[in-house]
């Protein structure tokens, strides 16, 4: 088995692995700068018996997610789970974010989803299945947060058109949304605000608490399996029953 995880170094990517890293298993992590992290992220995979692959690159850009999928074909003759988690904090608002540098972010934090699936085609087997991993902003107005919401709205929707194309082959494609994770990237738009929002977040949640790894990583480890072969295109948010109505 392999599996790739965009942005797999970190937060919710490093999750995902840890999930499916087991003996015998490829881990391919993608990260862009953050060697250190990397490195951690390498030893721990690894210490849970499965071989960690790292590679750096921007996958915003069909070239940039080419390359990294050519060091995953140079590895292996197959790919089971493609995650997509990189993403690109702007914490600014549309009227004044630099235009160019909103681009970027709608690239990383939407399109390049495409740009992924495209790569990896050749190396997808009937069962393997595409992850997006999206968020409340995607559909719910939050301040700073336009940057990330307008690219993951976009990725939930070309989602569903992979889903259609990618069913003949077998293969299916499907978003994740979880509600507040204490990630590198929350910290980013909420800066010294986050565990106020984390406990905001969890007293406003039915379930009374936070989500944490294991929600969301059972999940996707359910979409993953055989047993869930019919469920295509779909957002499935894990939020404890906050925010219902997204």
């Amino acid at each position: 088995m392999a599996i790739l995880v965009t942005g797999g170094t970190k937060g919710i990517g490093l999750a995902i692995a840890r999930r499916f890293a087991k003996p015998d298993v490829d881990v391919f992590l993608n990260f862009r700068a953050d060697h250190d992290a990397a490195d951690r992220a390498k030893a721990e995979i690894e210490a849970a018996g499965a071989r960690c692959h790292l590679i750096q690159g921007d996958v915003s850009t069909p070239a940039g997610a080419s390359a990294v999928l050519a060091v995953v074909a140079a590895q292996t003759d197959r790919l089971d789970q493609l995650v997509h988690c990189a993403v690109k904090v702007i914490p600014e608002p549309l009227l004044t974010i630099d235009p160019v540098s909103l681009t970027e972010a709608i690239n990383l934090n939407g399109t390049a989803l495409v740009y992924l699936v495209q790569a990896a085609v050749p190396l997808f087997k009937p069962g393997s299945t595409v992850f997006f991993l999206s968020s409340r902003g995607s559909r719910s107005p939050l301040p700073n947060y336009a940057a990330v919401g307008a690219g993951k709205s976009l990725a939930e929707s070309l989602v569903r058109y992979l889903a259609m194309e990618l069913a003949p082959l077998g293969v299916r494609a499907n978003c994740v949304a979880p509600s507040a994770v204490d990630t590198e990237a929350l910290r980013q738009v909420y800066g010294a605000q986050t565990e106020e929002i984390m406990r905001q977040s969890a007293a406003a949640s039915p379930s009374g608490r936070n989500v944490v790894d294991d929600d969301y990583c059972s999940l996707i480890e359910y979409l993953a399996s055989p047993s869930a072969a019919m469920i295509q295109g779909q957002v499935v948010f894990v939020t404890g029953g906050a925010y219902l109505a997204a």
